[in-house]
C-alpha cells in the first residue's frame, strides 16, 4: 500500500470549509440568536457564541483535540500524547485524513466543538450569568464534548459499534440539544417568555450564513474533494429547503399566515437532521429526511415545550435536539452503500444499523443530560446559574457589559 501523500486539492478544500464552519458560529449562530432576543440583550448573546469560540480554540489546541483524537484508552477517552501541540509539526498528515496536513484536520474539528457550545447559548439567554458561562464553557468542552467524539468519531466504543454519524448530527446536535435543555430545566423560566424577535433581519443574516457554513460543516467532513463531497452537498441543500417549505406549510395549515421565523426553523431544522446522513443518504432521501424533521420539531415546541413548562428560549432542544435524533434515526433507515460503502440502512438490507443509531442516540443523550445537570448544578452553588432578577427585567447588555445595542 502506498504512503499517503498530501493532496492540495483536498488540502485547499478542507482550509475552505473550516472557515465555513468558524462563519457558523461567528457571526452565523450570533446573529441568528441575536435577532431573535429582545434589544436589551442582543450584545450579550452575541457576546456568549462569541467566548464560547475562543475558549474552546485554546482548549482544543492544549488537550482537546488530543483526548477527543488520540489513540483510544478502552474506547473511552484518547491517549493525550501530543498534549500542548507537541510532536505535531507542518509536515504530519492527519491520521483520519492521510491526503491533508494534520494541523487542517485539527482546525477543521475545533470548528465543530465551538459550534456545539455555542448553540447551548440559544436555551439560557437572557437569564444566565456571564461568568456562569465562562464557568460552563471549558468545563462542558471537556467532560462532555471530548469524550463524546471521541466514542463516535475518534475510535471510542460507539465507533467501534459501528455507528453512523457522517457530520455530527449525534456529536453536535443531540448533544447540544440534550445540554440546552438540561441547563434550561436549572436555570427556570424567565419572567417573560414570550418570543417577539427584536430583530428578524439579523436572524435571517444569521440563517443565511448558517446555511452557507453547513456546506463545509457536512461536504467538509468527507475529507477530500471529490465525489462523496459533492453528495453531502446537494444533500445539505435539498434537505434544508424541503425542511423549510414543510415549516411554512405547517404554518398555514395551523394559523394560516406563513411567518418567516418558522421559515428560518424549517431551514435549521433541516441542515440539523441531514447532517448525520449527510454522506450516506441520496437526495431523495434527503427530501423525505427535511419535509418530517419539520414536523417533528414544531410538534417539540408547540406541543411537548407547552406541556412540559421547561423554558428552552431559541428552542434548542426542540430543533437540534429532536431533529439531530431524527437525522440519526434517518440514517440507520436510508443509508445507501452505493453511496458511502461505510453505511447500509435497514431499507438497503441491515437492520442492525438502525438498532445501532438507537444505542447511540440513547448513549449520548444520556450522558449529556446527566453530567450537564452535574455540571450546571455545581457551577449554581459556587457562582450562580442565574442574574438578578432586576439585572434580568432592565436587561443583560446595561448591567453585565455596560453596553448597548442601540444608541438612538
Amino acid at each position: 500500500m502506498a504512503d499517503p501523500i498530501l493532496n492540495s486539492g483536498d488540502t485547499a478544500w478542507m482550509l475552505i470549509s473550516t472557515a465555513l464552519v468558524m462563519l457558523m458560529t461567528i457571526p452565523g449562530v450570533a446573529l441568528f440568536y441575536g435577532g431573535l432576543t429582545k434589544k436589551v440583550n442582543v450584545l450579550n448573546t452575541m457576546f456568549l457564541s462569541l467566548i464560547a469560540f475562543s475558549v474552546t480554540s485554546i482548549i482544543w489546541i492544549l488537550y482537546g483535540y488530543q483526548f477527543a483524537f488520540g489513540e483510544t484508552i478502552m474506547g473511552i477517552i484518547g491517549n493525550p500524547i501530543n498534549l500542548l501541540f507537541n510532536g505535531i509539526s507542518v509536515d504530519s498528515l492527519a491520521a483520519p485524513a492521510p491526503t491533508i496536513p494534520s494541523t487542517v484536520y485539527i482546525a477543521f474539528q475545533m470548528t465543530f466543538a465551538a459550534i456545539a457550545i455555542a448553540l447551548i447559548s440559544g436555551a439560557v439567554v437572557e437569564r444566565m450569568k456571564f461568568s456562569a458561562w465562562l464557568a460552563f464553557v471549558p468545563v462542558w468542552l471537556t467532560l462532555v464534548y471530548i469524550p463524546i467524539a471521541h466514542w463516535v468519531w475518534g475510535g471510542g466504543w460507539l465507533f467501534g459499534l459501528g455507528a453512523l454519524d457522517f457530520a455530527g448530527g449525534t456529536v453536535v446536535h443531540i448533544n447540544s440539544g440534550i445540554a440546552a435543555l438540561a441547563l434550561a430545566i436549572l436555570l427556570g423560566r424567565r419572567k417573560d417568555t414570550k418570543l417577539l424577535p427584536h430583530q428578524l433581519g439579523y436572524s435571517v443574516i444569521g440563517a443565511a450564513l448558517l446555511w452557507f457554513g453547513w456546506f463545509g460543516f457536512n461536504a467538509g467532513s468527507a475529507l477530500t474533494a471529490g465525489g462523496l463531497a459533492g453528495s453531502a452537498f446537494i444533500v445539505t441543500n435539498t434537505a434544508a429547503a424541503a425542511g423549510l417549505i414543510s415549516w411554512v406549510i405547517i404554518d398555514y395549515l395551523k394559523t394560516g399566515k406563513p411567518t418567516l421565523l418558522g421559515a428560518l426553523s424549517g431551514a435549521i431544522a433541516g441542515l440539523v437532521a441531514i447532517t448525520p446522513a449527510a454522506g450516506f443518504v441520496t437526495v431523495q432521501a434527503a427530501i423525505i429526511i427535511g419535509l418530517v424533521t419539520s414536523v417533528i420539531s414544531y410538534m417539540a415546541i408547540a406541543w411537548l415545550k407547552p406541556r412540559l413548562g421547561y423554558d428552552d428560549a431559541l428552542d434548542v432542544f426542540g430543533i437540534h435536539g429532536l431533529s439531530g435524533v431524527w437525522g440519526a434515526i434517518a440514517t440507520g433507515l436510508f443509508a445507501a452503500p452505493f453511496i458511502n460503502p461505510l453505511g447500509t440502512g435497514i431499507f438497503y438490507g441491515n437492520p442492525g444499523q438502525l438498532v445501532t443509531q438507537i444505542i447511540t442516540i440513547a448513549a449520548v443523550a444520556g450522558y449529556s443530560l446527566v453530567m450537564t445537570l452535574i455540571i450546571g448544578k455545581i457551577i449554581d452553588k459556587v457562582i450562580g446559574l442565574r442574574v438578578e432578577d432586576r439585572h434580568e427585567i432592565e436587561g443583560l447588555d446595561t448591567n453585565l457589559h455596560e453596553e448597548s445595542g442601540y444608541r438612538i
